[in-house]
């Protein structure tokens, strides 16, 4: 569908169900959405958000999405019932309408972005009352009835999330050696299933709506499901979900001590820490495992977007995150000092090198190509230019690497898919002679071509570093 025609059938919508006199206007894509696309948009003096099933994505693509548009518009229209600050849906899109699958919701006013809220001088009172009131929303999500809830919902326990998880990844291909690790000790961990609760699923910054006084409301719910409620409040904990901020557990903003004794609060529940820790490392496999999704996805074509692909390389954040969770249970003398620093260039010389030729494009889609953009469009610029870092530094760096690799895997005495399945299966030690030390290697490597501004990586070298 051209963009034209979908503004005018969005148009005609807005007329049949707000009423015919409105005007329609400032229609935008939001930046964003790798899984679901959002449109604001004005209409008869009001603005809204229509949620929407990306275009070229069928509605069950394995791994893209949980709960169907419409039930998502149920959950968020019960949740808003019983005082959670959901925004409110004032629309369903039909097949009749020609707009593909969604639904459409008041805007919700504030900022989302989570570089523009954290330890942003104008959000200071409001990063001081959130620890409080995200503990109360999901306290308040987790009271709500189950038998209120559509009959879509499905509820998965501990181990059958981890096989799944685990299938997906082995449909993809993977071979992450610390995953595989991590796979086996999730099994020997998972909790007990008698947990059954409404859980968001996604409940973490860049997902919440702040403005300056607090938070205004709790946006996508399309992973809402039946489940354990500390997978949630771990959920929002995770590495990824700091936003730079990694020192600070709960959302980039307070300790998970802090946010634990809030939630235990408005729920009247304690958090056992075993529970916490065990969904905690799962929901940051999971995350890795969504990023091996997304590159998938644009493997089999089921939508060729730039965003898809650089997320898939994300992969290697988590490897780095995962091994921090991971020392926090591990023996302590296995975390032993490594000497390793991020390579160095050096200057060039003789023929253009093919880094030097990503180079140049980069500072030309910078320069030349971003300063004329807007919104979403230049939101794609800015992918682009993450894509032409990375694909720069492995030209530069990957074949040393890669020579480090094979020798730490020599002297282990295991090549690559033999450490992995050993891994997966507990018959390699994770303690073994070298093990450890590859695996964190690995990992420093790959997030150095992937990601060397991510705060994980920062915080991994001065873990490691010989003191």
């Amino acid at each position: 569908m051209t963009d034209e025609l979908f503004e005018e059938k969005l148009e005609i919508y807005c007329k049949a169900t707000f009423g015919a006199e409105g005007e329609f206007g400032q229609l935008r894509r939001l930046s964003g959405g790798a899984s679901m696309e959002s449109w604001a948009f004005a209409y008869g003096g009001e603005e809204f958000v229509l949620r929407r099933l990306p275009s070229g994505l069928s509605a069950d693509d394995d791994g893209l999405r949980g709960v169907p548009l419409s039930a998502q518009a149920d959950i968020i229209e019960l949740a808003c019932s019983v005082g959670v600050t959901a925004p409110q849906v004032r629309g369903r899109l039909k097949p009749e309408h020609g707009l593909g699958e969604g639904f459409i919701m008041a805007k919700a006013e504030g900022e989302t972005l989570p570089h523009k809220i954290l330890d942003n001088p104008e959000f200071v009172e409001a990063e001081a009352s959130l620890t409080e009131q995200c503990a109360g929303e999901l306290a308040a999500i987790h009271k709500i009835p189950l038998a209120s809830l559509p009959a879509s919902l499905e509820y998965f326990s501990p181990t059958e999330l981890i096989h799944l998880q685990k299938d997906k990844y082995d449909e993809i291909g993977g071979q992450i050696p610390i995953y595989e690790y991590v796979f086996h000790w999730l099994e020997q961990n998972a909790p007990d299933a008698s947990d059954k609760y409404l859980v968001h699923g996604d409940f973490r910054m860049g997902n919440l709506m702040i403005d300056q006084r607090g938070l205004t409301a709790v946006l996508d719910w399309e992973l809402a499901r039946i489940g354990d409620p500390v997978q949630d409040l771990a959920y929002f904990c995770t590495p990824s979900w700091r936003f730079g901020h990694y020192e600070k557990e709960a959302g980039g903003f307070d300790s998970a001590q802090s946010f634990l004794r809030a939630y235990a609060a408005a729920s009247g529940a304690e958090v056992d820490p075993d529970r916490f820790c065990f969904w905690l490392i799962y929901s940051t496999l999971w995350w890795g495992i969504a990023c091996m999704v997304m590159g998938q996805i644009w493997r089999s074509h089921g939508d060729r977007s730039l965003e898809r692909t650089v997320i898939g390389r994300r992969v290697s954040e988590v490897e780095v995150d995962l091994a921090l969770l991971c020392e926090e249970i591990l023996p302590d003398d296995i975390c032993t000092p490594l000497h390793w620093t991020a390579p160095d260039s050096g200057p060039a010389s003789g023929e253009t090198g093919y880094g030097e030729l990503l180079t140049a494009l980069g500072e030309w889609n910078k320069t030349q190509v971003q300063p004329g953009l807007e919104g979403h469009d230049k939101f794609q610029s800015r992918v682009a230019g993450n894509a032409l870092g990375i694909a720069q530094r492995q030209a530069e760096w990957g074949p040393a690497f890669r020579d480090a690799a094979r020798t730490r895997l020599a002297a282990i005495g295991y090549d690559h898919r033999q450490l992995c399945s050993g891994l997966s299966k507990g018959e390699i030690e994770i303690t073994g002679s070298g093990v450890w030390d590859h695996l964190r290697l690995s990992a420093l490597e790959r997030l150095s071509i992937d990601q060397p501004k991510y705060a994980g990586l920062k915080v991994a070298l001065n873990k490691w570093s010989p003191s």
